[in-house]
């Protein structure tokens, strides 16, 4: 079988956010974003101060989410972004998830 032309264009990254992005309400701005662009997936700190983000929906809504993390908050300052492929995880929400 297949795949639909809708099947086909979604994809799923994962991101690393390095920079000024903990404490300054990155996660929570990221999950309201993604609702905004109807992206799936999740976001979380990680020890090292780095914010992950996987994000999976149509190719661009997800390019766009990337634009918008690449930036981040009013308050964050991001120095790098680290963009990789991701399997499919074909989640229902965006989620803001605990440190890793």
């Amino acid at each position: 079988m297949q795949p639909t032309d809708h099947e086909q264009e979604r994809q799923r990254k994962r991101v690393i956010v390095r920079g000024q992005v903990q404490g300054v309400g990155f996660r929570y701005y990221a999950s309201a974003e993604a609702d905004r662009l109807g992206v799936t997936g999740f976001v979380r700190n990680h020890p090292d101060g780095s914010v992950e983000a996987q994000v999976e929906g149509a190719a661009a809504s997800v390019a766009r989410m990337l634009e918008w993390l690449s930036t981040g908050p009013p308050w964050a300052v991001v120095d790098s972004l680290t963009v990789t492929d991701a399997p499919l995880g074909h989640d229902t929400q965006f989620r803001v998830l605990g440190a890793s």
